[in-house]
């Protein structure tokens, strides 16, 4: 007499899917920008609005030709400070190695280009001796180095929002160049300004979006 067992299956189980991440590390994306993107929003409405509303032929207000560039430095300056954290702060958010020396070499590509920037802005204008280039310079060069980071941090932490950011920033505070005083603050201005009053609003958005509370910048 044959006794026939019967042999079940052995249960599955679900499995994570291995990708050399971990799931739990979160969204590099999860920090709070709204910070940062205040910062540099107030650069560029109250510098390169100032600018635009005192340069050219027929200036619509007699402002002092240092109060520009001070509004504008001093707004780049407390940016910096915003998003050298923000990027900080996103390191000490990831668990992945990579991601950690990702976020470090970011945090201090803020400090670097910008040095790199004033050294490149003032000895050109000392070589060429052509002291009122930095009134162009500065406001050019500052938004093709912040975009540029943008456009770096965006992709490192898969962020579309920053990303996208730091493209229009670039081709914008270049394109201006084509434009002639005063239209070419008023582009930065409205385009620079509203661009980052926009994301603000955006940013808000997407942090509700995401899983988690974010790390505020």
């Amino acid at each position: 007499m044959s006794i026939t067992t019967a042999v079940s299956p052995p249960a599955t189980t679900a499995t994570a899917t291995t990708t050399g991440r971990p799931a739990a590390a979160g969204l590099q994306g999860d920090v709070d920008n709204r910070a940062t993107y205040v910062s540099f929003g107030l650069a560029y409405l109250l510098g390169h609005g100032s600018a635009a509303l005192s340069k050219g032929d027929s200036p619509l207000l007699d402002l002092p030709g240092w109060l520009p560039m001070a509004l504008l430095g001093t707004g780049l300056a407390v940016g910096t400070v915003q998003a050298t954290r923000a990027a900080l702060r996103a390191q000490r958010a990831a668990t992945d190695p990579d991601d950690v020396l990702s976020g470090q070499l970011l945090g201090v590509a803020w400090i670097t280009a910008f040095a790199a920037l004033f050294l490149a802005i003032t000895g050109l204008a000392s070589t060429l001796d052509l002291p009122d280039v930095q009134s162009l310079l500065w406001p050019t060069g500052s938004g093709l180095v912040v975009g540029l980071l943008y456009v770096a941090e965006g992709a490192q932490r898969r962020n579309l929002l920053h990303y996208g950011l730091g493209s229009w920033l670039a081709l914008t505070s270049t394109a201006a160049l084509l434009l002639g005083t005063p239209g070419f603050y008023w582009v930065l201005t409205i385009a620079g300004g509203g661009a980052y009053a926009l994301a603000a609003v955006l940013e808000r958005r997407r942090l509700k979006s995401l899983s988690g509370a974010p790390q505020r910048a």
